[in-house]
């Protein structure tokens, strides 16, 4: 992500951009020399006419919090979890199923390289377009396949390190996972409802995979002031559960 930067303007709304020798167009701020962006990243200072906007190299949180979405995102709690416990670092094959407006794929793309892949299929034709303009701006796309069809389906692809799947029948993704997956592979389903994590882990149970566990991670943020430091009255509660094994 070393080519995208983030532009914050006077009112803390944020853009992300391309790096580019040409000009770039940004929506909401017009056409900049793609010169003159490369010099702001230095500085920390984009002006335009009489305007001074923030500029910084964007981090991945910046990028996958202003990307373009029309699905539900994970958040960063749940993508966290899945980068530790699916083992996922440079060179590693990583096979998704879902993807939606391309949060995760971005994450898991930025963990594998150098040298690694991420196959991702999709059912949707719009959720793809969305995903793939996503990843583009984000800078990941060569190490990227974005497929146009049902994970649940037979694949092509074989001695993956991992197979990650945030769809509504994950039960129905395992045994292509088997198949796909090498000895010691990481699996892993995202699911919002209980009943949804029942028959995914049921499933795992019965074609004999390994370490089968769940979680549900929250996250509470601690608020520091001068009076003293107490936990937020609001939370990042419920957003879904996961289900890890290993095949």
């Amino acid at each position: 992500m070393r080519d995208t930067v983030l532009i914050i303007d006077e009112k803390g709304r944020r853009y992300l951009s391309r790096l580019d020798d040409c000009t770039v167009e940004i929506s909401g701020l017009g056409i900049i020399a793609g010169s003159k962006l490369k010099e702001a990243v230095s500085s920390g200072v984009l002006e335009i006419g009489k305007r001074k906007l923030r500029v910084r190299r964007a981090s991945l949180e910046d990028v996958i919090s202003v990307i373009e979405r029309k699905a539900q995102t994970l958040t960063a709690k749940d993508i966290a979890m899945i980068l530790h416990h699916c083992d996922i670092r440079s060179g590693r094959f990583v096979i998704e199923g879902g993807a939606g407006s391309g949060a995760l794929s971005i994450a898991l793309l930025s963990r594998v390289a150098p040298g690694g892949k991420v196959v991702t299929y999709e059912v949707r034709k719009d959720f793809a377009e969305i995903a793939m303009r996503n990843v583009k701006l984000a800078s990941l796309i060569e190490d990227w396949v974005l497929k146009l069809g049902d994970i649940c389906g037979p694949i092509d692809e074989k001695n993956a390190d991992a197979f990650i799947v945030d769809i509504p029948n994950p039960w129905d993704s395992v045994g292509t996972a088997k198949s796909a997956l090498r000895i010691g592979g990481h699996f892993c389903a995202f699911v919002p409802n209980v009943n949804q994590l029942e028959k995914v882990v049921r499933e795992l149970t019965k074609q004999k995979f390994e370490d089968v566990r769940s979680y549900e991670t929250l996250q509470r943020e601690m608020v520091v002031h001068e009076g003293g430091v107490r936990p937020s009255f609001e939370m990042l509660g419920h957003t879904g559960y996961l289900a890890f094994a290993i095949r």
